[in-house]
């Protein structure tokens, strides 16, 4: 077998992937299996002191097993707007001299673009699920139907991506790719939006609730069940570049934060943060980006599907229940929730109703999904035992693991069949040594009696 493994820096963690296939990698579709999946909290900032931790801490990467199989790729996500930045670079630096201390073959780090995120999230989906291409038990390769192609919504810390077939020509040539897998093209939308990743949405939210708020010391938070209470400073607040302060605030002014607990209001402050104008575009998604309709089935992961998890609502229920649950949740007390989910964190806690708001929000006033295509999302973390995301697929390009073009016959044999085929080896061979002994028997006892 052959093994990768891929880091995933992001806004808010840092996760190893690590990735397992057999050394024909013509061998079909759907074979990558996933070894492990670490994860250690923090912000990319800090990858160079959580990539060793990372490594030395994961039950299945052991030393031995580290030095004697293991070739690491490493995929860097930096927030964009510091990617030619000389912090950024002192940053990859870093991350090569810690990587550089264990027995690897390591290959790089880098910074994803938005479309190439969406892209390779849209890959591993369609890779897991075989609708790219499917081998059949005689070896022969066949392309499933177009429209069994899925589409991938994708939400981060810091961005939010979707991508998927339109089926129409695509008229702005900044959201389109062109991928040739297996012998057939695919002209695919993909679209990544910059602080529109559920902690920076947030952290937008809470400065537009500043903002509005008469008082610059207090901000009522109508997302944050009622009765919660926190201090923060305007330096926490206003520390981002998706964050923009009216004024230069005082970094010590101490802020007063109060849940309020109202669903209706906290919607409509989140869809605040939306532009839904499309300007001269006929067709859009939200802040003028020219986005076709949506059109056939969406797997939604990472925080879509974390967001909805919590209050039990990824299992293909009907938009109705999912605003009724949302909105119950969001007029709970601070004590009722603590009490109802006694081993779930603070933070969580405060944030599960603006969270599941703003996922709503996002996937039907930014994305345009209505009441008849919501039941086209399908949200998952898993397929096959695989977590679903960017990294999977950032592999498979990095290895070529997916051709360009269609093989022509399966070259190689799963491990089952090897053993298949070598258990009738040695039978065949057993058999043919015990039929030339029995003739050399049958030969000697015919020369006696002639004598």
């Amino acid at each position: 077998p052959q093994y990768g493994l891929v880091f995933d820096a992001g806004s808010t963690h840092t996760a190893l992937y690590i990735y397992r296939w057999p050394a024909d990698k013509e061998n079909g579709t759907g074979i990558v299996s996933q070894v492990e999946a670490c994860t250690a909290a923090g912000e990319c900032r800090d990858v160079p002191s959580l990539s060793p931790r990372l490594l030395d801490h994961c039950p299945r990467l052991t030393a031995s097993r580290v030095s004697s199989v293991f070739q690491p790729v490493l995929g860097k996500r930096e927030v964009a707007w510091e990617q030619n930045s000389t912090k950024a670079q002192q940053i990859f630096a870093e991350v090569a001299k810690a990587i550089g201390e264990y027995p690897v073959e390591f290959r790089g780090a880098q910074v994803l673009t938005g479309n190439e995120e969406g892209s390779f999230g849209w890959i591993s989906i369609n890779f897991l699920l075989e609708t790219l291409v499917k081998c059949s038990l005689t070896g022969t390769w066949t392309h499933p139907p177009a429209e069994d192609v899925v589409g991938a919504l994708d939400l981060g810390g810091a961005s939010t991506q979707i991508t998927f077939l339109p089926g129409t020509t695509i008229e702005d040539s900044s959201t389109g790719a062109l991928l040739r897998l297996y012998g057939t093209n695919y002209s695919i939308y993909t679209h990544s939006y910059l602080c529109y990743g559920q902690k920076q949405a947030l952290k937008m939210l809470m400065a537009s609730l500043h903002q509005a708020s008469p008082s610059t010391a207090q901000i009522s938070h109508p997302c944050y069940p009622r009765g919660y209470q926190e201090n923060i400073t305007t330096a926490e607040l206003y520390d981002s570049p998706c964050v923009r302060a009216p004024s230069t605030p005082s970094a010590a002014q101490l802020l007063r934060v109060t849940g309020t607990g109202e669903p209706a209001a906290c919607s409509a402050a989140v869809q605040q943060l939306f532009n839904l104008s499309c300007g001269p575009n006929s067709t859009c998604g939200f802040n003028g980006v020219y986005q076709p309709r949506v059109r056939g089935q969406f797997f939604a992961f990472s925080g879509l599907y974390h967001s909805l998890h919590f209050l039990n609502l990824t299992g293909g229920q009907p938009l109705s229940s999912v605003n009724a649950t949302i909105g119950q949740f969001c007029t709970s007390t601070w004590e009722k929730v603590q009490q109802e989910f006694p081993t779930t964190s603070r933070i969580q806690l405060r944030d599960a109703c603006a969270a599941s708001t703003y996922t709503l929000t996002l996937l039907l006033q930014g994305f345009r999904f209505n009441h008849t295509t919501w039941l086209n999302i399908h949200f998952a973390r898993q397929v096959t035992d695989v977590d679903v995301g960017w990294t999977l697929g950032y592999m498979l390009n990095l290895t070529n693991m997916i051709p360009s073009e269609i093989p022509q016959r399966v070259i190689g044999l799963q491990s089952s069949n090897w053993v298949a085929a070598t258990v009738l080896l040695a039978t065949m061979l057993i058999l043919t040594f015990c039929l030339l002994t029995l003739m050399c028997c049958q030969k000697s006892s015919s020369g006696y009696v002639s004598l």
